[in-house]
């Protein structure tokens, strides 16, 4: 039996319809936690999906007089202006070596938006509940030294490879993150 360009138009959306996958946040998954991994100096670390609004390659940056030298200035991001900050610098104190492809996290604050510039980004990353380490363990990883401490509570493994979970939302709260003038 021959169908018609419209009936089988229907037929497609009537199966695709029948197997729609969920959102990574949707799927039911008890003790598996999914976020945005992304790499700052040495550290591999995971923010959670709904604390990063988007991913942009890095825009044209215009500094800041007066600002500390964390704060690499604006930049206009579809017509708002957006504080571009070199999260290594205010972590480590040590600058990110800029280069071609070079991203940045798009983070919600009080107030309004606030790019973060990482080393690279690694996209999706998935950990289950069986690899997540102990406040020993993240110790010995070195996850939460130093200003990190502050922002990493938790951390998993995957593979060789210590992953810290690090909490953008707590830093855009943090008073000194949001002083940015020297």
């Amino acid at each position: 039996m021959k169908m018609s360009p419209f009936e089988v138009l229907a037929d497609y959306e009537r199966r695709s319809l029948a197997h729609v996958a969920g959102l990574p946040e949707q799927l039911d998954a008890p003790g598996l936690w999914r976020g945005v991994g992304y790499r700052i100096g040495s550290r591999r670390l995971a923010s959670e999906f709904g604390e990063v609004r988007e991913i942009l390659t890095m825009p044209p940056v215009t500094p800041v007089p007066g600002a500390q030298p964390w704060m690499l200035g604006v930049a206009n991001v579809r017509g708002s202006l957006v504080p571009i900050v070199d999260l290594k610098q205010f972590l480590e104190g040590e600058r990110t070596v800029i280069h071609e492809h070079q991203r940045v996290l798009l983070v919600r604050q009080p107030g309004g938006d606030v790019a973060v510039l990482i080393d690279e980004l690694y996209g999706q990353r998935s950990f289950a509940e069986q690899h997540q380490l102990d406040d020993d363990q993240i110790t010995a990883e070195r996850l939460a030294e130093g200003r990190y401490a502050h922002f990493v509570d938790r951390g998993y493994r995957l593979g060789e490879q210590p992953w810290g979970i690090f909490s953008l939302d707590r830093l855009a709260r943090t008073p000194e993150f949001r002083q940015a003038a020297a």
